[in-house]
């Protein structure tokens, strides 16, 4: 059995996108989001908690899907 392990740029793609998009979350949280400026996950990193669910429109649900996206890039809200 042969395995290949995935190395080189595209790893750094997958990456990379994935910070550059939002996580899948609901339409009212993701308006609230892009109304707010955010249209990209990594812009996310630090921000604090609260002030996110001050957005009409982001619920504890999107909340917790946000914070585990950042988690898997080792980054968090604030």
């Amino acid at each position: 059995m042969t395995v290949q392990l995935w190395t080189g740029p595209d790893i750094m793609r997958s990456v990379d996108s994935s910070l550059g998009t939002l996580p899948k979350i609901g339409a009212p949280a993701t308006r609230a989001l892009n109304n707010a400026g955010y249209t990209a996950l990594i812009e996310l990193a630090g921000v604090p908690r609260t002030e996110l669910a001050k957005l009409h429109g982001m619920g504890p649900k999107a909340l917790e899907i946000i914070q585990s996206a950042l988690e898997e890039h080792n980054l968090s809200l604030g």
